[in-house]
């Protein structure tokens, strides 16, 4: 069983930044891609943006491109999602997820179905 640990929701105003962390073991952060969704109430979960650990290459829905980047640091096993210019419509409980590490560059749409062993998740809310 992977285990991954995300941090860093909150409450936010419109327009501003939250950094969300998702630790994970060394293994994981190697081998597998490492894939944020979110889901709001009342909706499935989304997928947001994910990077690979072979080579750090990412990808990125289309309703966050150029608002989200996803990075790592590799000497602490963790992946972040660094989110600018936030939105009410970007309110959700946000998750971390393991998959197989083709996956997040193989597909235009980050396939939700291939990632798994998800984290506790975190909530970021923003007001308008």
């Amino acid at each position: 069983q992977l285990q991954l640990v995300e941090s860093g929701g909150g409450l936010v105003q419109t327009g501003g930044s939250l950094r969300l962390s998702c630790k994970v073991s060394q293994f994981v952060m190697d081998y597998y891609a490492i894939g944020w969704f979110r889901q709001a109430p009342g909706k499935e979960r989304e997928a947001v943006s994910c990077i690979r650990g072979r080579d750090g290459s990412t990808n990125y829905a289309s309703s966050v491109k150029g608002r989200f980047t996803v990075s790592r640091d590799t000497a602490k096993n963790i992946i972040y999602l660094q989110m600018n210019d936030l939105k009410p419509e970007d309110t959700a409980v946000y998750y971390c997820g393991a998959g197989a590490d083709y996956v997040c560059s193989a597909y235009e749409t980050i396939p939700r179905d291939a990632f798994g062993s998800w984290g506790q998740g975190t909530q970021v809310t923003v007001s308008s």
